[in-house]
């Protein structure tokens, strides 16, 4: 098996440095690595709003679905965009030159703050119709708002931060009071809070952004032209409400953590990044002069929320001194910046520009760009058109930039649902382990991948990694089909050579005792894999060979046991001579084949504890298949092994009641050849009825006759009602046993009286001794003084025989009397029937005239007649009918024949003159007369009176209809 392993490997040098010849050995690869994949629609997919604004579009802000536009000088448009039909229009009342200089509209969609070229402010809410000026904000311009997400509702704003151009960040809450009776002002207070300074001064607050992180701490991101400042506190627990003052507080006399850079836009602007199922922001990015600061937000951190910054500069096309950027607006994996003629998207991966939309001439300039954290979708706006984008599944190709990072989780997350480029990021990543030594992580993954296994194969076999290659083969095998039956079969062999040759090398080195016992644990889980159970068990012959090759015989018992071949298990213990093993074996898995197998071998080492086994085993084993081991055993054996014999056979017969006959016969022999005692008593209570005796009773005579157990004899002779035989046999041992035997024939006196003669011989002859003859008389009723007298001899006196033969005369003369007593009983009873018989003969009755036969109701005297003693009276020709049909099959020949005889001499005489008395003269030799022939009629036909006899008693089952005419007499009711 080795050598065609070796071969194996040969091959795949063959095929790879053949160069690419593609005939796989035995692993397929999927077609889809080198499909193109599809064409995909554009991750931003731009849509022009059909809106045509009657002036022009001085500013739009969006969120929460909800959209509100500035037209002109003095309009302002909101649209609920889950109802675009219905737009609602706001007239702002200044009769001034004022123009809107900034919108800002809160998270919910139901705060508009309106800022006015004029520094001053006007508020709109989303359920009321009439724009109301702050009048604690005038003589501001405001620059930027930090809306408060966690105490805002749609009527009141709770606290909030307002930015201005001289760089004061200012408190602030707006609150509407719905069914006032009376206006009152909706902004509760405004104060400031702190002032934001350059190296120049103070300088605008472009952006604010108010975020709460764990345990209470608040953090509130602020930005300048150049600097980001953060000011991280904690805000007492109930009392938000009071606002951010004491953030700030902290950071009266000296400056908070801040970013600078020294390019300058002459604005900067911050966007955040929102999953939909969050509520707090991820990422980050600042646009500002010499770049895109892009990072993530982590709420955990104590003194600064920014983490993983980075700054992505411009791309070389924008030059901040003549095309800047105007907007930016963030996503997942892209920011997007806006410029007076187009839009560019930057991957936040890798900086490059993945996306670029360039807008027409006619459109005019774009303004601004923002997008809805809600519904996560782009607007941008010029003064006459309204576009916006979606975002379509930004995430396509975020795969292959993490791949290109060396990043392979996150690429292989993002790729989780398609599998041709989740097999180009193993791939990456296992030729990347690989070339940095990492070789068991590279097999792991080119499992997984769709490559050509004979390459990865031969990558780890010229880098001489075998545990490497090892690993890859195991993640191959797990990912195979059930029904690519090959392969499996291929790669189990190959990894069970690699395995033992893995084994064989460390076994050698005590150092390396641990990672002995690891592999070694690994290599018997392989084994017991049920993932690869079918495939052992069917090449399990290959496996036995390879195991054998190497000398492993602690792997074979052990992958016997997991194929459940335990005969191989036993033998092996038994070439060994480990008994004990073999038989602990056999009594765990309980096969009855193995132990008929192993017994023969078992028994002559352990026989106590093989027996054990066998009882253990109960009626699971058949006994007759044991004897053959036993037989064996017992031959070469001592009596006190032969009792362990003897010990199961008695197991059998008395515990599991079996009858087979080879089982008593086998016990029977045991008894007779090492235990006579047993043996009696054995056929004792075996019984004496042949019927159910369960050995073989000649068996059991010649076994019993060979060994001289003449007692055993004489039972089985009584078994076999061979009496004559019985008692001779019993005679050359004990008379009482011979006269027990004598008087079993109890109902044949003739036999027994034959027995006891024998008996009284054998006294009379062989042992001479005449009181026991006569005790033989005593005994038995049947025998005679008369009849024993022959056996003596004739110089006996009769004074031995005096008293018995008085008893014979005594006894002789009470049966003469009787025999006379008798005699006169039986003539009196003779002559009192001849006295019965002359009295019925004189018997008569009388019939009336009008007296009619029982069975035809017609008139009796008519025809000739019966008359019973009964009373009933019946025609001869009725009482005929009715009871032939009843008689037995031979009275009923005998009286049809009786009746032809009697019509043969009913005819007339061809003589004219006939004698006197013709019905009572002979009609021929050896013919019966006309009156004989009546008298038998009428001792068949009139013995009984049919409706008195036994007749009508037998005919009580009768049904009243006969089956035969049931139907025909039903359908005559009908």
């Amino acid at each position: 098996m080795a050598s065609i392993l070796d071969e194996y490997e040969d091959s795949l040098h063959r095929s790879v440095s053949g160069q690419q010849s593609r005939a796989s050995v035995g692993i397929p690869h999927s077609g889809y690595v080198n499909a193109r994949l599809e064409k995909e629609t554009p991750i931003f997919n731009k849509q022009r709003i059909d809106f045509a604004p009657p002036e022009k579009i001085n500013s739009l802000v969006v969120s929460s679905n909800q959209l509100c536009m500035s037209l002109g000088k003095d309009t302002l448009l909101r649209i609920d965009l889950g109802k675009p039909d219905e737009p609602n229009q706001v007239e702002l009342g200044r009769k001034d030159e004022a123009k809107v200089y900034k919108m800002f509209l809160d998270h919910t969609g139901s705060h508009l703050l309106i800022a006015l070229n004029t520094s001053e402010c006007l508020y709109l809410n989303r359920s009321v119709q009439k724009v109301r000026a702050l009048s604690r904000w005038k003589g501001h311009l405001i620059e930027s708002v930090g809306w408060n997400k966690f105490l805002g509702s749609e009527t009141n704003t709770g606290p909030i931060l307002v930015g201005t151009s001289q760089g004061q960040i200012y408190e602030a809450e707006i609150s509407v009071s719905e069914g006032s009776l009376f206006s009152t002002n909706p902004d509760q207070y405004f104060r400031q809070v702190y002032t934001l300074e350059e190296e120049s001064g103070p300088a605008p607050v472009c952006c604010l952004e108010i975020e709460r992180g764990i345990e209470g701490k608040f953090f509130i991101i602020a930005t300048t032209r150049k600097r980001l400042f953060q000011f991280v506190g904690k805000v007492p627990e109930g009392t938000e409400q009071q606002g951010f003052s004491s953030i700030f507080a902290v950071h009266a006399d000296h400056l908070p953590s801040f970013r600078e850079f020294p390019a300058n836009l002459g604005f900067s602007e911050l966007a955040f990044y929102t999953p939909k199922l969050r509520s707090s922001p991820r990422s980050f990015a600042w646009m500002m002069g010499n770049g895109v600061l892009y990072g993530t937000l982590d709420y955990s951190r104590p003194d600064s929320i920014l983490s993983d910054e980075r700054v992505w500069v411009y791309p070389p096309d924008i030059d901040i001194t003549v095309n800047k950027p105007i907007s930016i607006v963030l996503t997942q994996f892209h920011f997007l910046l806006l410029l007076p003629d187009r839009v560019k998207a930057v991957c936040t991966l890798n900086g490059q520009v993945v996306f670029q939309d360039l807008f027409l001439e006619k459109f005019g300039l774009l303004t601004r760009m923002i997008k809805d954290p809600t519904v996560q979708q782009i607007w941008i706006h010029t003064e006459k058109v309204v576009f916006r984008y979606h975002v379509q599944r930004e995430s396509r190709d975020v795969w292959k930039m993490y791949m290109n990072m060396n990043k392979f989780d996150l690429a292989k997350e993002y790729c989780k649902d398609r599998p041709e480029c989740l097999d180009i990021v193993l791939a990456k990543e296992a030729e990347h382990c690989f070339q940095n030594k990492r070789y068991l992580d590279s097999a792991k993954c080119y499992a997984l991948t769709q490559n050509y296994f004979e390459e990865i194969a031969l990558k780890f076999i010229e880098a001489k990694q075998e545990e490497a290659l090892m690993e890859f083969l195991i993640k191959k095998l797990s990912n195979l089909k059930p029904s690519e039956k090959t392969q499996t079969t291929l790669l189990t062999t190959w990894l069970t050579e690699l395995y033992l040759n893995w084994l064989g090398i460390l076994q050698g080195d005590p150092s390396q005792r641990n990672l002995y016992l690891d592999t070694r644990e690994k290599f018997r889980t392989f084994l017991s894999s049920p993932k690869n159970k079918d495939c052992l068990f069917n090449n399990r012959a290959s496996i036995y060979e390879l195991l054998a090759s190497h000398g492993d015989t602690e792997h074979m018992v052990y992958f016997a046991v997991i194929m459940q071949d335990y005969e191989r298990v036993v033998a092996h213990h038994c070439q060994h001579d480990e008994y004990d093993e073999a038989l602990n074996v056999l009594s765990r898995h309980r096969d009855e084949k193995l132990f008929y197998k192993f017994s023969p071998v078992l028994i002559q080492h352990i026989p106590k504890k093989v027996v054990d086994a066998w009882i253990s085993m109960g009626s699971r084993l058949d006994a007759r298949n044991l004897i053959p081991a036993l037989v064996n055993y017992s031959q070469s054996a001592s009596t006190q092994q032969i009792n362990e014999a003897i010990r199961y056979m008695e197991f059998c017969v008395y515990q599991l009641e079996e009858t087979q006959q080879a089982i008593h016969n086998y016990l029977l022999s045991l008894y007779a050849l090492c235990r006579p005692d047993s043996l009696l008593s054995y056929l004792e209570q075996a019984g004496t009825n042949p019927n159910r005796i369960h050995y073989d009773l000649k068996y059991a005579l010649r076994l019993c006759a060979e060994h001289g157990h003449h007692r055993a004899c004489v039972h089985i002779y009584k078994v076999m009602e061979l009496y004559e035989e019985a008692v001779d046999l019993a005679l050359q041992v004990d008379v009482d046993l011979a006269k027990s035997c004598a008087d079993l024939p109890e109902d044949d006196e003739e036999l027994r009286k034959k027995l006891w003669l024998k008996i009284a011989r054998h006294v009379v002859q062989e042992e001479k001794d005449v009181k026991k003859a006569m005790a033989c008389l005593s005994s038995c009723a049947l025998l005679k003084i008369e009849d024993v007298l022959p056996f003596f001899p004739d110089f006996v006196t009769i004074d031995h025989f005096k008293e018995a033969i008085c008893n014979s005369l005594e006894d002789y003369n009470k049966h003469i009397e009787e025999l006379k007593r008798e005699m006169e009983e039986a003539t009196q009873s003779a002559k009192r029937i001849r006295e019965d018989i002359q009295e019925m003969r004189n018997k008569y009755g009388s019939v009336e005239p009008q007296e009619k036969c029982a069975a035809c109701d017609f008139p009796l005297l008519n025809r000739p007649f019966y008359l019973f003693l009964c009373g009933h009276m019946f025609h001869y020709d009725c009482l005929l009918q009715a009871v032939f049909p009843n008689l037995p099959a031979y009275k009923q020949a005998k009286l049809e024949d009786l009746q032809k005889k009697l019509a043969a001499t009913s005819q007339p005489s061809k003589s004219h003159h006939r004698p006197k008395d013709a019905d009572t003269i002979s009609l021929g030799k050896g013919q019966q007369s006309r009156e004989q022939i009546k008298a038998d009629i009428d001792d068949i036909v009139a013995a009984e009176c049919v409706y008195c006899g036994e007749l009508m008693i037998r005919s009580i089952d009768k049904p009243f209809i006969d089956p035969q005419k049931y139907e025909e007499e039903m359908q005559s009711w009908l």
